[in-house]
């Protein structure tokens, strides 16, 4: 079977993450339990994940020509993604991210600088707009510009591609965005932050749901960590419980094996929750090991946790 086209519109960032029981305080210093580095960013993230859950994934970002420029293309050459809609920028340097893990829970605190992925632009989503056009659904977030996140959704929309956008970091927007949102795919923090409701339990989570379709978006699907993720919308009201694990390891890239996932299945024409379910088999799999790129598994592990799960 063809692999289904996903467009990602994103950033790449470098990933520079530290293990340690606990932030330094201002002005302190403590002694860290390990670090490494590797490709990051929700964008690339989220397109490597797709890559590896069986889709046809499409990058569309800037990245600077510079050594974690070279890490970007040598991750996504690894995985097959299609980069011809990539630009090299040849003044700004690449991205990075400062993660914290905590090696008491796995949970992690993130600061992202976007580099030459902060001038991804309306121009550019236009220059990509055949490898739009061509796919079947469209990703995209806001660690780029905001108004580059709504182009791209504008022309996803027209052409008939199902748009998902996974609103993270929370920034305030114009509702008007979520009139182009097939789905917006918020976590629990994220949705509280768009909404100005709390979402703490899954009642929470329905209200904040409607308040995402109150605004425009077609379906609102809240991702809620262990607990899985609820949907409301014209597909309907359903809580997809998460995937049991043996043990949580980094919580870090969960959120982008989810959406990775879940727009693979939508893409391949699975109804939205069966694709609900695939998202969550993908994130269930990622926590379980080290890191963001190098934890989102590959389509055989993720059917196998499906069948496991329905045995």
């Amino acid at each position: 079977m063809a692999r289904a086209p996903v467009a990602v519109l994103g950033i790449f960032v470098a990933d520079l993450a530290f293990r340690a029981p606990r932030l330094p305080l201002m002005g302190e210093t403590i002694l860290g339990q390990g670090f490494k580095d590797g490709p990051g960013g929700k964008g690339s993230n989220q397109a490597i994940a797709a890559a590896r859950a069986g889709g046809d994934a499409r990058m569309i970002t800037r990245i600077g020509r510079d050594t974690f420029g070279d890490m970007a293309q040598k991750a996504w050459a690894a995985d097959g993604i299609d980069t011809s809609a990539v630009a090299i920028d040849d003044h700004l340097p690449t991205g990075a991210a400062f993660i914290f893990v905590s090696t008491e829970t796995g949970n992690n605190a993130i600061i992202v600088e976007s580099g030459a992925a902060a001038k991804l632009s309306p121009a550019d989503v236009a220059a990509a707009e055949s490898v739009i056009r061509g796919s079947k659904v469209l990703i995209t977030q806001f660690e780029q510009p905001v108004e580059t996140a709504i182009a791209g959704l504008a022309l996803a929309r027209q052409h008939g591609v199902i748009t998902i956008l996974n609103p993270a970091p929370a920034l305030p927007v114009d509702d008007a965005i979520y009139a182009l949102c097939d789905y917006v795919t918020p976590n629990e923090t994220e949705a509280a932050t768009l909404t100005g409701l709390r979402v703490e339990t899954e009642a929470d989570a329905l209200a904040a749901a409607r308040e995402f379709v109150r605004r425009g978006a077609k379906n609102a699907l809240i991702t809620l960590g262990e607990k899985g993720a609820l949907l409301h919308g014209e597909a309907g009201t359903h809580m997809v419980p998460a995937f049991k694990v043996e043990k949580v390891v980094e919580t870090t890239g969960a959120g982008d094996a989810f959406n990775g996932g879940f727009a693979v299945a939508l893409a391949e024409g699975q109804s939205p929750v069966d694709a609900i379910r695939f998202g969550c088999a993908t994130a269930g799999l990622s926590v379980q090991k080290p890191g963001t790129a190098p934890s989102m598994p590959v389509r055989a592990e993720i059917e196998a946790m499906l069948a496991g799960a329905g045995s």
